[in-house]
């Protein structure tokens, strides 16, 4: 099969191709429906799927993710839009059970440019326990791929984001960077081996290495940025969320990269509409900034949990790190220190 660049097709990529936040906002907030009694979580809060109370103290928690390709091989596309659309479920505290295809394709492609898409989504989904049961594809100038899938829990142990305490530690369980690591790859730089590697592993054992623990709020971060997935926390739990700039961990070369400009424009619209919600360091360097709100594409789990709760998870999960503290609410739903 003639080489493909999937890369070459799309203007943007990975999770950069959301829509601007302020923009999202401006569009969903107020909106009116039909009030459902059994709809425990919809789009309001701004959590990472909807949970639906089925009765029996289970939830079924539902969600959809999909986007262009960040990578030129077709079946590691696949791999990737896979395990970032079967997060959402892990940050629920759910287990992903079926799954549902999105594919935008173009006709300038063949036909086994698809088939390789969907073969790299299945070995990630059966990583998962999850089986890809049907879809719809659509004939589009853009290759776009991704899955809507379906989880389950029992009702007194899903996620939400919004249960954040005072005094809870937080946890990540990716390095941060991807955004600007894979700007640079698609601009000809080399090295993003560990970014492609990290966006194609499950967030499973994250999620499954919480057990017996008490996760207070949970989320992943993604499009938002960790600035706004935070924010997003912080916001609905009603505390202050400090993150030590100091603690977090970025893919090899991320910052170098930044002050080269491999920056995607999801970066500004993110720091548009967080702008005054967050307190930023006077010392804080161009290129640091840029990494504080760069779009992530399948990153790690963001966990609020005791201290104590906290020690234990990070001797379970070798990737985990903490990266700061929740405290009573102040100015800022969110502070950065160095």
């Amino acid at each position: 099969m003639e080489e493909v660049r999937l890369t070459q097709l799309v203007r943007s990529s990975g999770c950069n191709a959301k829509l601007p936040p302020g923009d999202l906002h401006n569009a969903l907030d107020n909106l009116t429906q039909r009030r459902c009694e059994s709809l425990i979580e919809g789009f309001e809060s701004s959590d990472d799927a909807l949970v639906y109370d089925l009765g029996d103290n289970r939830v079924l928690i539902e969600t959809v993710d999909f986007f262009p390709p960040m990578v030129d091989d077709p079946e590691v596309f696949g791999e990737i839009a896979a395990a970032n659309s079967i997060s959402d479920i892990y940050a629920m505290g759910g287990e992903p059970e079926i799954a549902m295809s999105l594919m935008c394709f173009p006709s300038c492609l063949d036909i086994s440019v698809m088939r390789c898409i969907m073969q790299g989504a299945i070995r990630k989904t059966e990583e998962a326990g999850v089986v890809i049961a049907g879809g719809h594809t659509l004939s589009d100038r853009e290759p776009k791929f991704g899955l809507a899938v379906t989880g389950f829990a029992c009702k007194n142990e899903v996620w939400t984001n919004k249960g954040a305490r005072e005094g809870d530690a937080v946890i990540l369980t990716k390095k941060l960077g991807v955004g600007i690591q894979m700007t640079a790859h698609k601009a000809g730089e080399t090295g993003a081996e560990e970014a492609i590697m990290q966006m194609r592993t499950l967030n499973k054992k994250a999620k499954e290495a919480a057990g017996g623990l008490s996760i207070h709020a949970a989320t992943d971060v993604t499009g938002f940025s960790l600035m706004g997935h935070s924010y997003e926390v912080a916001s609905a739990s009603d505390v202050t969320i400090e993150i030590e700039f100091s603690s977090l961990r970025y893919l090899d070369k991320t910052e170098e990269f930044a002050r080269f400009g491999f920056v995607p424009e999801g970066r500004y619209t993110n720091e548009d509409y967080l702008s005054d919600k967050i307190a930023l360091p006077d010392n804080l360097t161009l290129s640091q900034r840029d990494m504080l709100f760069t779009p992530e594409t399948s990153g790690g789990l963001l966990l609020f949990m005791s201290p104590l709760d906290a020690d234990e998870y990070l001797k379970r999960v070798d990737s985990a790190y903490a990266i700061g503290k929740v405290k009573e609410k102040g100015e800022k739903p969110v502070v950065v220190r160095m």
